[in-house]
């Protein structure tokens, strides 16, 4: 049974999805406070996280970047407000997803069961090592098996769906693809979102992996097109 922290002040609302997704069949647990949800997130083990923007002591954005800091695991952002800043804020801190309220439980469900089920199939360290398992390309190695990145051999840590959009423009070099394209393969056609998020999670990538993001010797910008990684 996977096990989900939702952390939301309004305790209506808390114990509205907790009981919904109980019914769904997740194990569930409520923290209304930022500093007791932090508390909670980071000492225990939970397999997603739901996450109020607007909290009181310590706010959504803090715990999102303390957790993500220490572990990998899908956050949903929940917020009252529809500004794109603070979705690409918290998308940028490593956040998974962004929904606005008023939503709907079935919506939350399916996303809840659309980030388990991706990280179920990505992440993997039951098998083997072997050479068609680790990819090498000047400077970058990705270990797929064990999800890592070192970066001219230091381990770089990267959330999720960095990881996933890393490894696949490292597989296709020299390919452009537009921000919708990489939104659909890395995100999913059935996804919620915008793909404003593929701009966020370019400029994380380079961030992490060149050394002077400004001028990238990777991840090329083909200007009114898209992106494409250099061979």
């Amino acid at each position: 049974m996977k096990h989900i922290l939702i952390i939301e002040d309004d305790t209506v609302i808390a114990e509205v999805q907790k009981d919904y997704l109980e019914a769904n069949g997740y194990s569930v647990d409520v923290a209304t406070s930022g500093d007791t949800g932090l508390q909670k997130a980071l000492q225990e083990e939970y397999d997603l996280l739901i996450l109020d923007l607007m909290l009181p002591i310590v706010d959504g954005f803090e715990i999102c970047k303390q957790v993500r800091k220490a572990k990998n695991i899908p956050i949903l952002l929940v917020s009252a407000k529809k500004e794109d800043i603070d979705k690409i804020r918290g998308l940028g801190l490593g956040a998974d997803d962004h929904i606005s309220k008023p939503f709907s439980l079935g919506e939350l469900v399916a996303r809840v069961k659309a980030h388990l089920a991706r990280y179920d199939r990505l992440v993997s360290n039951s098998k083997p090592h072997t050479a068609k398992e680790e990819i090498r390309l000047r400077g970058i190695r990705i270990d797929k098996l064990a999800r890592r990145v070192y970066i001219n051999g230091n381990e770089v840590a990267f959330t999720s769906k960095e990881y996933d959009l890393l490894l696949f423009l490292v597989t296709h070099p020299n390919w452009v693809f537009s921000k919708t394209e990489l939104f659909e393969k890395i995100w999913g056609l059935d996804s919620y979102g915008d793909i404003a998020t593929v701009t966020v999670h370019i400029s994380k990538l380079r961030e992490k992996i060149e050394s002077d993001p400004a001028k990238p010797q990777y991840i090329e910008t083909v200007w009114g097109v898209g992106y494409r990684f250099l061979l």
